[in-house]
């Protein structure tokens, strides 16, 4: 066999040409003309709360765009700033974080000034997380712009929808 025809049966093969002529082509289809059953879809809880979910995190990353924050980073930074010298450990355990991935944020924050690292009190091998004064001040803030996105993604819910749905949420997921 020459090289040539070895080259050639090791080629993946091609797939069939597109013409051009108006048979081969789909007939356009407006979208807005077809009715999508979604029905089983709607009824399941994880398609649902990820919808929600993908609702909420658009408005939220538009809004914490100007803090340079993502949703996860915002979370660090709130339980960092709600418990004071709190272990990389304990952040890792309540947002369901592997470790390794906690590191770049953790070292992220502290590159931008926005965290300090002390001495554990109790656990000489840990380091307890702090906010800076300038972590303090943009987690008030992006906290603030938080409480108020919540609000408005949810205004189509009375207080108690609102409240009942994420206790219901919490039930999923909390042990």
């Amino acid at each position: 066999m020459s090289d040539a025809s070895v080259a050639n049966t090791l080629r993946r093969p091609r797939a069939a040409r597109k013409t051009s002529s108006a048979a081969a082509q789909p007939m356009a289809v407006d979208p807005g003309s077809v009715s999508i059953d979604t029905t089983y879809l709607e009824s399941l809880l994880g398609y649902n709360a990820r919808r929600a979910a993908l609702a909420v995190i658009g408005v939220f990353l538009q809004r914490m765009a100007p803090y340079g924050l993502r949703p996860v980073d915002f979370s660090v930074l709130t339980l960092i700033a709600h418990n004071p010298g709190i272990t990389s450990r304990q952040i890792c355990a309540a947002l369901d974080i592997l470790p390794p991935n906690l590191v770049g944020m953790i070292k992220a924050l502290d590159k931008r000034g926005l965290i300090e690292r002390r001495t554990h009190p109790t656990d000489r091998r840990a380091q307890g997380l702090h906010l800076s004064p300038e972590g303090k001040k943009l987690q008030k803030s992006a906290q603030g712009t938080a409480t108020k996105l919540e609000s408005d993604v949810a205004s189509r819910l009375s207080a108690d929808e609102l409240d009942t749905l994420k206790s219901l949420l919490r039930r999923v997921y909390l042990p």
